[in-house]
């Protein structure tokens, strides 16, 4: 926290701001924009995806489109770091490893995987907590499936 952050109270107030569901969107969101870009397809995509998602079920397409209207919000007004780490501390294990699972799907679907993608799927299963014998298995399976 900067000098100003304290003085001014600036200092964000992400942590409390996400329940599970909205923390899952930002890690697949966060993880599909990984190469800087996001593009129509990568979002509707994205929403794709989610919809077919039993945490998801109970978000109609309006419900989704204020979701990411609150993420973009958030994102824009406490930066990526702290909408990230928001993100990471609502989520159980087992959306964890969901989450990585989706976010690498989305990742590797483009079949071509940039160094900036390899780095940010390597950071995230490490900041999720996910073990490394799980992200493998993951990942292989997410090739596999990919290649087919």
């Amino acid at each position: 926290m900067g000098l100003f952050d304290a003085v001014l109270g600036t200092e964000s107030q992400t942590q409390a701001a996400l329940n599970p569901t909205e923390a899952f969107a930002v890690i697949i969101l966060v993880a599909t924009a990984s190469d800087g870009y996001l593009s129509l397809e990568q979002a509707n995509s994205i929403t794709f995806v989610l919809s077919r998602m039993k945490l998801f079920k109970s978000y109609p397409h309006e419900m989704m489109s204020r979701l990411f209207d609150k993420i973009l919000g958030i994102l824009q007004g406490d930066g990526l770091n702290a909408l990230f780490n928001a993100a990471k501390d609502s989520l159980s294990q087992d959306l964890r490893e969901a989450a990585f699972a989706v976010a690498t799907d989305l990742v590797l679907a483009e079949g071509i995987v940039g160094e900036e993608e390899k780095n940010f799927l390597n950071d995230l299963y490490q900041a999720l907590g996910v073990s490394s014998e799980i992200a493998i298995q993951i990942v292989q399976v997410i090739l596999i499936k990919n290649g087919g």
